[in-house]
């Protein structure tokens, strides 16, 4: 007897988020769209390539605001020091899907990579969407605003202190911080096309998106 294929499906949800860097003006944020199955382990990748991290701190997703309530969703690989506390709430993020935190339009989660710069995101659901798998791979940013800051900058305060420096050409740490920073940091810089085919290459490295090619609109 012939073996049925199954059809790939013609529609599939898709969480909007929406991810502000939490202390920072003018705001740096990105909007996109993800696959509502994806685990949070999934999400972090995505969440260091649309916001230009290089991936190389620890990281974790941290729900409720209350510091007694706390889960921690983290690498299976993040021993937590040791701390006995932490360990006691702390979760696989390969496990878990995004869905099962953000359940409702309005829910939020915080995302901190770099415990010492400690970076804190804040993941807002806005919406849920149907896309065609066909059409429209995932994810996809939709929209955003400048640039992330340099790796190892010293948290929000060395960011400022940063952007100061390289502003003025008088400033004695400019040279030192430009050359540092590769000599072409741009805190204005967004290039929604870039960040969609990396993660166009992202998604097809784990096996999607074969037949589809990048169709990346300005």
């Amino acid at each position: 007897m012939p073996v049925s294929r199954r059809l790939p499906p013609t529609e599939v949800p898709a969480l909007q988020l929406r991810i502000s860097l939490n202390d920072i003006e003018p705001p740096i944020w990105r909007r996109l769209w993800v696959e509502e199955s994806i685990t949070l382990g999934r999400l972090h990748e995505v969440l260091q390539i649309v916001m230009g991290w290089e991936n190389y701190h620890l990281h974790q997703f941290i729900t409720c605001a209350t510091h007694e309530e706390q889960i921690f969703y983290t690498s299976p690989l993040d021993d937590g020091f040791g701390e006995e506390e932490f360990i006691a709430r702390q979760r696989d993020e390969t496990l878990v899907k995004a869905r099962k935190i953000l359940r409702l339009v309005g829910d939020s989660v915080t995302y901190e990579y770099d415990l010492g710069d400690c970076w804190q995101h804040t993941l807002l659901l806005e919406r849920v969407v149907v896309v065609n798998p066909q059409e429209q791979w995932l994810p996809w940013v939709l929209d955003g605003r400048r640039s992330a800051p340099p790796e190892d900058v010293g948290g929000s305060g060395g960011y400022d202190d940063f952007l100061r420096a390289i502003a003025n050409p008088s400033h004695p740490d400019h040279r030192a911080l430009v050359e540092w920073s590769g000599g072409d940091f741009d805190p204005e810089r967004f290039d929604r096309r870039s960040l969609n085919n990396a993660l166009w290459w992202w998604a097809k490295a784990r096996g999607r998106h074969r037949r589809l090619r990048p169709d990346l609109p300005d």
